[in-house]
């Protein structure tokens, strides 16, 4: 029941929030309309239906006691002028057949009970209907039908509206301020969710400033500061291994121009072949620190990677089949994203002869999932790929340098766009690549 609730609960703060004003005072004004029409409407009813019966049962009284010397047209006058009752007496009358018991109509229940517990003789009345008139017909002496017409109000609460209309209405007035605070309350904490949001992206956010209650504006600050240390703390790293580079090259530079110098000497090829394993080392390093944090976002086509892996595939002679299910454009960053397929398909291509890519563009994510009929990876090493610097001892790497940099490169682009990439095996028999981000 518990699961079942919370199902059906909406999940915004917004609107959770309305309900813990709603619910209780729905409650409550139930629980008050209750009673009132319990205790009040029905005892104000009761009492004025005892009234009027109480007034018929005394000119019936009248009817009986003094036949001789008070005429049918006193009596009626008397009831018209003194006990606001039109009546007339009928001879020779029949009471008419029961009608339908209305549903929930509380001035017939009563106003039959009071005749019938005062009066004690054949009525019939009638009380259906939006007339301002109740119709009451009550057999006397003989065959003669003694025959009311009574005003509904003089029987009944009529006015129980009035307090339903002025319970709902200020309900509805506080109901609707509660709404517009509810709504300035909200409004910061969607604001420092989106901002957040937008920082896990990898998107730079545009001007977000704490507002709202003390301890919003206190975990806005913290977010701040929060964005503040990581960007330093990648702006240091970027900037370390940037000059780390830029010395190393101007090394490697030096190396190769002595090479060069040296001439064509058989001594010297693994020699040159270190200096490049070292330049592309460097480069991957450098790429790593960077992880394509300083590009912006842009429109990238799906349709465009389709195109280049078909391109890279016919190139290798390498099998590929390509689906794609929803919108071509997606928003990210473009070159590195491009990057992130890229190396993951050409990492496919390098290692299997088959490769199946599959492109669903959601509403909220967008699924690359790349198969391959490869070797692939055990299960127990899926996540230490990973790691910056691991290699396996067979590897299967994304990086041709063998820098152990590939996969930790891949993962950083998508997390950096707020998804993620994992491994898995494939129904091909190779290695699963889905590489899963926001739409």
């Amino acid at each position: 029941m518990t699961r079942w609730m919370r199902r059906q609960l909406p999940m915004g703060l917004y609107a959770r929030s309305l309900l813990i004003v709603i619910i209780p005072m729905v409650l409550l004004q139930s629980v008050v309309a209750f009673v009132f029409m319990e205790r009040h409407w029905q005892l104000v009813t009761q009492r004025l239906s005892s009234a009027v019966t109480s007034d018929i049962a005394a000119l019936i009284d009248l009817i009986d006691l003094s036949p001789e010397t008070i005429s049918d047209a006193d009596i009626i006058r008397i009831a018209r002028e003194r006990l606001n009752l039109n009546l007339s007496i009928e001879q020779g009358g029949e009471l008419p057949a029961p009608r339908p018991k209305p549903f929930f109509e509380i001035l017939d229940q009563i106003l039959s009970e009071e005749i019938s517990s005062q009066i004690r003789r054949p009525f019939w009345i009638d009380t259906v209907g939006d007339s301002d008139i109740v119709e009451i017909r009550i057999k006397i002496d003989g065959d003669r039908i003694l025959r009311i017409y009574a005003r509904r109000n003089s029987a009944y609460a009529s006015n129980t509206h009035i307090f339903i209309v002025w319970m709902v209405g200020a309900s509805l007035v506080l109901l609707t301020i509660a709404i517009l605070f509810l709504r300035g309350q909200i409004r910061p904490i969607l604001a420092l969710a989106q901002a957040a949001e937008s920082f896990g992206k990898g998107q730079k956010i545009a001007s977000f400033q704490p507002r709202g209650a003390e301890e919003i504006r206190r975990a806005g600050l913290a977010f701040i500061l929060m964005r503040e240390r990581i960007e330093r703390q990648i702006e240091q790293r970027t900037a370390m291994l940037t000059g780390v580079s830029h010395d190393l090259r101007t090394i490697l530079t030096r190396f190769k121009l002595q090479l060069a110098l040296a001439g064509n000497n058989p001594d010297l090829e693994g020699l040159n072949q270190d200096v490049e394993d070292m330049q592309s080392m460097l480069e991957g390093y450098l790429a790593f620190a960077r992880s394509e944090a300083e590009e912006d976002l842009g429109n990238l086509k799906l349709s465009d990677l389709l195109a280049r892996m078909e391109a890279e595939a016919e190139l290798l002679g390498k099998t590929l089949t390509a689906t794609m299910e929803g919108s071509d454009d997606v928003r990210v960053r473009p070159n590195a994203f491009s990057r992130l397929v890229g190396n993951i398909v050409s990492n496919a291509f390098r290692y299997a002869g088959t490769v199946a890519v599959d492109i669903r563009h959601g509403a909220k994510w967008l699924t690359i999932t790349v198969d391959d009929d490869g070797p692939g990876i055990a299960e127990k090493d899926r996540e230490d790929v990973f790691k910056p610097f691991y290699r396996l001892d067979e590897a299967r790497n994304l990086d041709a340098s063998g820098t152990g940099l590939g996969l930790a490169i891949a993962r950083d682009i998508a997390r950096s766009h707020g998804g993620n990439v994992t491994l898995a095996d494939s129904p091909l028999g190779g290695l699963r690549a889905i590489i899963r981000v926001p739409a």
